[in-house]
């Protein structure tokens, strides 16, 4: 048991399944009290259902926070920004769909950033919370066929940068997950893509959970259930072309299977 979540108040996004559902079920089994929001509200009472104790509250994720908090008796300890989407979309030059660009934008990061500004005035005066990103390993590197999923995956790691390191020393935990394939259903979303990139190592949805808590019990910041990820990273930051010319060849095969 990890001690730092025995009891705790904890709210997942997108937990109607998938990592959010995996996430959900990690946490009661440690003793937390959960409450599962998706915006499927049926996905979100079959899971509820499936955990003892756990609330569902379904709807849009920017607006769960004072519903979470009331079916929790008034506090929220560690909030799970989990929900998120992702698409194949075009990118400029090939038919821009800002509509896509404005859904993935709210969702992956404007998500995050609501959640936080209702959660930290709380957090703060009492000298303790736990935020809970689900990023992507996009987040760190890049994902060929859908640039508003690695945009914004980027900037959803770069705000739970901004608050690890803005509020650490005044209690607020912060992690970041970022994985590159899981069997969920965002995997198979993005179609021929996430197959060639993401299947062949895709884990099940509760090795991401159990990654989570190991960092949890180590206070780390950076969540990898795929730890080549981390390896991948350096070769990006310190040789970009040669990254770049690699990424480049997995472009042009997927383009070849197309």
């Amino acid at each position: 048991m990890v001690e730092a979540v025995q009891d705790a108040g904890v709210v997942v996004t997108g937990a109607g399944g998938g990592i959010g559902a995996a996430l959900a079920r990690r946490f009661a089994a440690e003793g937390a009290r959960v409450v599962v929001n998706d915006l499927d509200a049926a996905r979100a009472e079959e899971v509820a259902a499936s955990i003892p104790g756990a609330v569902a509250v379904p709807g849009d994720a920017s607006g769960v926070v004072e519903r979470g908090r009331a079916a929790l008796g008034g506090t929220i300890d560690v909030y799970c920004a989990n929900a998120g989407v992702g698409f194949q979309d075009p990118v400029a030059g090939d038919g821009l769909d800002e509509s896509t660009w404005a859904r993935s934008w709210d969702v992956n990061v404007m998500a995050h950033v609501r959640a936080a500004e209702a959660l930290l005035p709380g957090w703060l005066a009492r000298g303790n919370g736990r935020f809970v990103s689900t990023v992507s390993a996009a987040g760190l590197l890049t994902m060929i066929g859908s640039p508003s999923y690695t945009v914004t995956k980027h900037g959803a790691l770069a705000f739970a940068e901004w608050l690890s390191l803005t509020y650490r020393h005044r209690g607020v935990a912060v992690h970041a997950i970022c994985p590159q394939g899981v069997r969920t259903d965002m995997l198979a979303a993005t179609g021929s893509a996430g197959e060639l990139v993401l299947g062949p190592t895709a884990l099940a949805p509760e090795a991401v959970a159990d990654a989570l808590f190991d960092a949890i019990a180590e206070e780390r910041f950076l969540v990898l259930p795929h730890p080549e990820v981390a390896g991948y990273a350096v070769t990006r930051a310190t040789t970009p072309d040669r990254w770049l010319t690699g990424m480049n060849r997995v472009q042009q095969t997927w383009e070849a299977t197309r």
